[in-house]
């Protein structure tokens, strides 16, 4: 009880000292998780929003790589429906693009980040599609050095690609738009000052 008191006591604490600290993890992590919730509950059941996505992927992969003269073959599977699954070059298997791959989650988790950044709403407005679709155009280049790597280095180095190299490659290019995003905007500097201000004197 009495070391429950001591958490209490210290949250409030740092509620008081660090106001905008708090609402950026408070928005940002509930954010995402009412997120999550509503959209794997309610709107990926009820939406294309993940098929559009992929169906885009495939078609962008595809008119690079013929665009560079590769042969693509046109993968239908008896799942697909309206929408593909899979794209490849000839003379491999393909990769299949799912909605684990289609970077929807990676939007909103950009998406509410920025939002919950202490700023301008202004700024927000367009700097959050501008990130959409950069992180857009990152995993199509994803899937396009996939496609390159499983013709000329066979299925096992394109799942070590896929599972390590290009989930790092990804991540870092969203962590280099949150750091832009708070860097050069100022609102870091405000509220890195801030969090200075209001610490404990040594």
């Amino acid at each position: 009880m009495i070391l429950a008191m001591r958490w209490i006591q210290k949250i409030s604490e740092f509620v008081r000292s660090q106001p905008d600290v708090f609402r950026f993890l408070v928005f940002g992590f509930g954010g995402y998780i009412a997120w999550h919730l509503t959209y794997e509950e309610y709107l990926k059941p009820a939406t294309l929003l993940d098929e559009y996505v992929t169906q885009h992927l495939i078609i962008s992969a595809e008119w690079v790589m013929e665009s560079l003269g590769y042969l693509v073959n046109a993968y239908f599977q008896a799942t697909d429906g309206l929408f593909r699954t899979r794209v490849g070059i000839a003379g491999a298997s393909g990769v299949i693009v799912g909605p684990s791959c289609d970077g929807v989650v990676l939007f909103a988790l950009f998406a509410i980040f920025v939002a919950s950044f202490p700023g301008r709403w202004l700024r927000k407005v367009w700097f959050i599609p501008l990130g959409i679709v950069v992180i857009h155009a990152a995993n199509a280049f994803r899937i396009i050095c996939l496609l390159w790597i499983q013709l000329y280095f066979g299925e096992d180095a394109m799942t070590f690609n896929h599972d390590y190299t290009f989930t790092v490659f990804v991540y870092s290019i969203i962590f280099l738009l949150w750091y832009l995003y708070a860097a050069k905007g100022g609102e870091g500097k405000r509220l890195t000052r801030s969090m200075a201000d209001n610490a404990p004197a040594p």
